[in-house]
């Protein structure tokens, strides 16, 4: 254990100008204590590990040191091969690259691990469309992929409603959200979202921008989902629940909201309570009426009204 992670401090330098001890004690997930032990470890081994001391201070490996230790485990190796999406890439245009490189890879490998590809391949697929959708590549995506890739501006026509807006944007990632692509990308001082398939053109510029070194995409992109699920959720509709329609809520409506409303449910007779957000009336009737007498809407009194005309109408369809 402490020789792979010894293995791992060295790597994490040799890829890095300095690290400081708490980076790499996250990194390592030990203790920044261990951090200075393990770097002690290291010089007394002949790997020129040098301490800067200070507020600004760190480790580093002094003299352009490079290791050798860059074998790959079976494991490692299949997990290597496991990364990415083979249709996104193809549909960003780079289906050629990724191949050259898992090529490169695979000719590298010892021998006893030239079969990581096929094995992985036969043991997992990652498919992000979902279902009952025929994914469609977004016209503009390679291009906008070129930009995000190369960290150039674009000049961007956007299809906002009726209508399309002009704007210069600095694309810093692209998501694949259930077989939709989006764009987030910075707009003045603003990072924005945007759905690939929307855009009605893009000139890609000579002109690069610098990245804010802050710009976390996963951090960013979970933020602005969390966002968008809290803004659609406009209206409240109280619902009382057996125990089998309260474990199967989650599965037909937003999950967040319902276990959020499932928390804070209050215990009463013929079952839970529950004030659950909704998108709107139209949407909970839909979602609630396949939880059939697993629930019964209380408020509000137009929504209760509807599944009472629904429940006589099934249940003259069915006498």
């Amino acid at each position: 254990m402490r020789a792979a992670r010894l293995i791992k401090m060295v790597l994490l330098l040799q890829s890095r100008p300095s690290m400081t001890a708490a980076e790499l004690a996250t990194e390592l997930e030990v203790s920044e204590r261990t951090i200075t032990r393990d770097a002690l470890a290291l010089s007394e081994a002949g790997v020129p590990v040098y301490a800067d001391r200070g507020r600004a201070g760190g480790y580093r490996l002094v003299g352009g040191y490079r290791t050798r230790l860059t074998g790959l485990a079976r494991g490692e190796a299949e997990a290597l091969f496991l990364s990415g999406l083979p249709g996104a890439l193809r549909d960003m245009g780079l289906d050629d690259a990724a191949s050259a490189a898992r090529l490169k890879v695979s000719a590298a490998l010892l021998p006893s691990l030239r079969d990581a590809p096929d094995s992985v391949a036969q043991r997992f697929l990652l498919d992000a469309p979902g279902w009952y959708q025929e994914p469609e590549t977004p016209e503009l995506l390679p291009p906008i992929a070129e930009a995000v890739w190369d960290d150039r501006m674009v000049s961007a026509r956007y299809r906002r409603g009726d209508r399309e807006v002009e704007r210069e944007l600095a694309p810093y990632g692209l998501v694949l959200k259930a077989g939709v692509w989006y764009l987030c990308a910075r707009s003045g001082t603003a990072f924005r979202t945007y759905r690939v398939d929307r855009f009605a053109s893009v000139a890609l510029s000579v002109e690069r921008f610098d990245r804010d070194g802050a710009f976390d995409l996963s951090a960013f992109w979970a933020e602005r989902a969390a966002e968008f699920a809290r803004s659609i959720l406009r209206a409240e509709t109280v619902v009382r629940l057996t125990e089998e329609g309260a474990r199967r809520l989650p599965y037909v409506t937003d999950r967040a909201a319902a276990e959020k409303a499932l928390a804070a449910a209050v215990t009463e007779e013929g079952g839970l309570r529950v004030v659950l957000p909704v998108e709107s009336e139209e949407v909970a009737f839909s979602q609630l009426l396949t939880l059939g007498p697993e629930a019964e809407v209380l408020a509000p009194a137009s929504l209760r009204e509807r599944f009472g005309a629904a429940a006589r109408a099934m249940a003259a369809r069915y006498a």
